[in-house]
């Protein structure tokens, strides 16, 4: 991350800190969230940033919900994305 991406280009104080955050998607017939996804979070005022290699994973496991058609599911980043691989 260079000088310049390390600041909060929100809050213009803080500074992005490898962190967790939790992920939710309303689909409509339901909600995604995925719970302890790695991302930069501001330590100022929590924005949190996903790198690409995260979304494309998190955009699997919604499409896993999808494909189920839950209500409510709820799934943790670890556990779930093994899950996905196997």
């Amino acid at each position: 991350m260079t000088q310049s991406n390390i600041f909060c280009p929100v809050c213009h104080g803080g500074r992005k800190q490898p962190g967790r955050t939790t992920f939710t998607v309303e689909l409509g017939f339901g909600v995604v969230v995925v719970r302890d996804v790695p991302a930069l979070v501001c330590d100022l005022c929590g924005t949190d940033w996903l790198e690409d290699a995260t979304a494309e994973k998190l955009e699997q496991i919604v499409e896993q919900a999808r494909l189920k058609h839950p209500v409510v599911e709820v799934a943790n980043w670890p556990q779930d994305i093994q899950a996905l691989a196997s």
